[in-house]
């Protein structure tokens, strides 16, 4: 397998509840999951080909829970990404060059037999994990807009973490109220309003998290 590392962060929205019921082994409240992501790369490689600072964004759509499969994604990835950095995120968020099931990309890719094309696209993101404050625009393909979860009586930011010891995305991560509205691209969803959203700072290779240095600040 090619050894591969990568740390960054990532802006998620998807059409469940806040806190995400698949993070409890529940299925989704709505009976579908929809997401669309967008993942800052800090610092990384695929083999020799090196990925810092690029940036990359996901749209996925299953009928069901995740774990049912039949669902269909599309990748992209930011212009500024040379061919062979693109070949190699492609690989990575596909679940290429990694242990079954040890990160969050392999399961998607898995459960995602509907691959549309990786399109490239401008990505603009602002994420202020601390603050759960954060942007981002694909462009010609969505806009994602998260704000803290509101407390429910007063309308306060309440703040709200999930860790999870075990998982193949993050070790922890800010919840987040998310608003997404589709614009273009193969993989179409109605627009989420005041649904889960998270900051998580990643570090992933193809073993899966690396404990010690994916905990946010």
């Amino acid at each position: 397998m090619t050894p591969w590392e990568i740390k960054g962060r990532e802006l998620v929205n998807c059409n469940c509840n806040f806190g995400c019921p698949c993070q409890f082994g529940i299925l989704p409240n709505r009976g579908n999951c929809e997401a669309a992501i967008v993942y800052q790369i800090d610092t990384g490689h695929y083999g020799d080909v090196k990925l810092d600072g690029l940036r990359a964004a996901a749209v996925y759509h299953w009928p069901k829970a995740i774990h049912e499969g039949n669902g269909q994604m599309q990748l992209i990835v930011d212009p500024a990404a040379t061919d062979a950095q693109r070949s190699a995120i492609e690989a990575i968020m596909t679940g290429k060059d990694t242990q079954e099931m040890a990160t969050m990309w392999f399961v998607y890719s898995a459960m995602s037999p509907t691959k549309h094309e990786t399109l490239v696209a401008p990505i603009d993101v602002e994420m202020d994990i601390d603050g759960r404050v954060g942007r981002a625009t694909v462009d010609g393909v969505f806009d994602i807009d998260l704000k803290p979860v509101p407390n429910i009586v007063s309308g306060e930011p309440h703040r709200v973490l999930i860790k999870l010891p075990n998982g193949f995305e993050y070790a922890e991560a800010e919840m987040a109220s998310g608003k997404t509205t589709i614009k273009g691209g193969a993989v179409q969803f109605d627009p989420l309003e005041d649904t889960h959203g998270h900051f998580a700072h990643l570090h992933l290779t193809g073993n899966g998290v690396v404990r010690e240095a994916a905990t946010a600040s």
